[in-house]
């Protein structure tokens, strides 16, 4: 791979002690449920904040090459932050998505010859879940436990049948996990009582450089996919696999994101920058493969993302406005961040030939997503 000289897992200075795991109050909401915050440290000075309101990644802070500690991923310092002020932007800070991560057209699919109706969050379409998904619930902190390799946090949620429009008793379990080897690893798992589909993923916005810090533009990106799923102005896939070859979508070598992140392609018109379904090369189902690769020259800090997922959904925090200030106290804007979500593609209900997201009764959706943290 050609950044294989920044990609290596590094460690990040000598061991201090064994990862561990805690957990503490972290308010409640106005209707005085209470929400819990849950720290994960490594042996190599990276620590993992996650709230149980909206399985939300709160912060991660790692060195960078000089070994000075920042957070790496944009968030706020209190509940209010993430429950009222940004939820009004439906901007999705840090949280899990579900029950259906991406678009669904116009809110409506068809499942054992039944339509469904979603509604409709991102007009003419349903967008991650409906009015209040998984991103909006308060999860149960359902087991936390560490030893001598990893720290690990489980968070469950129950969504009940009919819950924003989708069919089913839905049982979810999403487990984190931060290893020695310096990679934070989400494990979905869900089982149904009734035929239903499902998407789930993470929203969790990146700046390697630091939260608050300004523009990811100068980060250098590497996606592994040949073929993206190309979308209609309204960001709902045509049902074409189209190669990136010969477009600004082609990261199959590194890129500076800015280079091209102004182009006057149609896709990136439609989205505003960055915001498309790579397929990701490699089966799906599996073991995690490689996905991205993500280096900022300025601090030396990279990441790489693996997925057993089908696509990812690389998104360049397009609809940050300076709406809202984050935990440096300074306003999101434009570029300030990347998504990576990885996940099954866009509207896949109403596109039978993309890779299914049915999932029927003894059936478990099993998929695992990791972030290894390296500097150079």
């Amino acid at each position: 791979m050609a950044l294989a000289g920044v990609a290596s897992s590094l460690y990040f200075g000598a061991a201090i002690a064994s990862p561990k795991v805690s957990v503490a109050p972290w308010g409640k909401l106005p209707d005085g449920r209470k929400v819990e915050i849950i720290t994960l440290k490594n042996d190599h000075n990276i620590t993992v904040k996650i709230i149980t309101y909206g399985g939300i990644i709160q912060s991660i802070e790692t060195p960078d090459r000089s070994g000075h500690i920042g957070d790496i991923v944009l968030g706020f310092n209190t509940l209010d932050g993430y429950a009222i002020d940004s939820a009004k932007g439906g901007l999705f800070f840090g949280a899990i998505i579900g029950r259906y991560a991406n678009r669904i057209s116009k809110g409506t699919f068809t499942l054992d010859g039944k339509t469904y109706h979603i509604a409709i969050t991102a007009p003419p379409n349903a967008l991650h879940g409906g009015k209040i998904g998984f991103d909006k619930k308060v999860w149960t902190l359902s087991g936390h436990h560490a030893d001598d390799k990893a720290a690990y946090a489980s968070l469950t949620l129950v969504s009940p049948d009919g819950d924003e429009g989708f069919p089913g008793k839905l049982t979810t379990k999403v487990t984190y996990s931060l290893d020695n080897t310096n990679a934070l690893t989400l494990h979905y798992q869900a089982t149904t009582d009734a035929p239903t589909v499902l998407n789930l993923t993470n929203h969790t916005y990146w700046n390697l450089n630091g939260e608050g810090s300004g523009s990811i533009a100068p980060e250098i990106l590497q996606i592994e996919a040949e073929r993206y799923t190309p979308t209609d102005e309204t960001s709902i896939p045509t049902g074409e696999v189209a190669s990136v070859a010969g477009t600004p979508l082609d990261f199959t070598k590194p890129h500076v994101i800015g280079d091209r992140l102004r182009d006057s392609f149609p896709q990136m018109m439609y989205a505003r920058g960055y915001d498309q379904n790579w397929v990701i090369n490699g089966p799906a189902g599996q073991d995690p493969r490689l996905a991205a690769h993500i280096y900022d020259p300025r601090s030396g800090r990279a990441m790489e993302v693996l997925t057993n997922q089908p696509g990812l959904q690389v998104y360049t925090s397009n609809s940050l406005d300076g709406g809202f200030a984050g935990v440096s106290g300074k306003a999101y804007r434009q570029t300030d961040a990347i998504a990576f979500e990885a996940e099954h593609y866009p509207d896949s209900p109403n596109h039978p030939s993309f890779p299914t997201t049915e999932l029927r009764p003894g059936q478990t959706f099993d998929y695992t997503t990791l972030y290894r943290f390296s500097s150079k």
